[in-house]
């Protein structure tokens, strides 16, 4: 297995209909050892459990957007592991009222939360873990994205822009790393019903445009992002930074 003695964190599993918890099952499929974080008490019911099916001990709580708890998550992973070697970023938030109607009326607040939560804190998380992947000589750091980056999606609205923003961070990042032997990437997903999802109107037609409309003529599946994501985590994606990966069916490739 590709990834054993690998040790990965994995931020943002909310529920089994998770990417996150995807790729977590596949790089524990692996070989890796996988640790996760969890946000608030109704969060710890539903991911203590997926966790621990895949053997999982490191279950520790952390709000993303607080450095403090940033700072002793990761202290936590120095003393449970003594390194870092791969970092899965599937974190993302818009208020909902953000994601109806015209973009043009996303408040401050709701902008700022938005890239404060779905961009900044990848940049956050990456400082944090550039340390304990120094120590074995280089790790991977890797997010996930959405075509709304790049065109305009109904009512996705200020999430979009947010993507945009955590791409460009991926390349920064990239460059930043590069020297250390820590790629970063991004995996840009086709729609996948998810509990995110659920909160962007209209995702069900969405969903079901998607399938008849791709060059494939079918959905993705939560699997195949961990497959992918497993991949570039492994030793095939040993020359892979700074990229934004599709896997979408084909759809990014249409002109309408």
């Amino acid at each position: 297995m590709s990834l054993t003695g690998k040790k990965a964190l994995i931020l943002g599993i909310a529920n089994e209909r998770s990417l996150a918890w995807a790729i977590a099952q596949a790089l524990h499929d692996e070989g890796a050892e996988i640790g996760v974080n969890f946000l608030g008490e109704s969060l710890e019911r539903r991911v203590r459990p997926l966790a621990e099916s895949i053997g999982a001990t490191f279950i520790e709580p952390c709000n993303v957007t607080d450095d403090a708890q940033l700072d002793a998550l990761f202290q936590k992973v120095r003393e449970k592991w003594g390194k870092l070697d791969i970092l899965i970023h599937s974190v993302a938030f818009a208020n909902r009222e953000d994601l109806e109607g015209r973009f043009v009326d996303t408040s401050r607040e709701g902008f700022r939360v938005a890239m404060d939560v779905s961009a900044y804190s990848l940049v956050a998380t990456a400082a944090r873990a550039e340390a304990l992947m120094d120590i074995v000589g280089g790790g991977t750091i890797l997010t996930l994205s959405y075509y709304g980056a790049h065109k305009a999606v109904p009512n996705y609205n200020v999430m979009g822009v947010a993507k945009a923003a955590l791409e460009a961070c991926v390349k920064y990042l990239a460059v930043d790393l590069g020297p250390k032997k820590i790629r970063v990437n991004a995996i840009s997903a086709g729609p996948v019903k998810t509990l995110s999802a659920a909160g962007i109107r209209g995702f069900r037609s969405l969903l079901s445009d998607a399938g008849e409309k791709t060059p494939l003529r079918e959905n993705i599946a939560a699997e195949d992002v961990g497959a992918m994501a497993a991949f570039l985590c492994g030793p095939g994606g040993r020359h892979i930074t700074g990229s934004t990966l599709y896997i979408d069916s084909g759809a990014s490739i249409l002109g309408t």
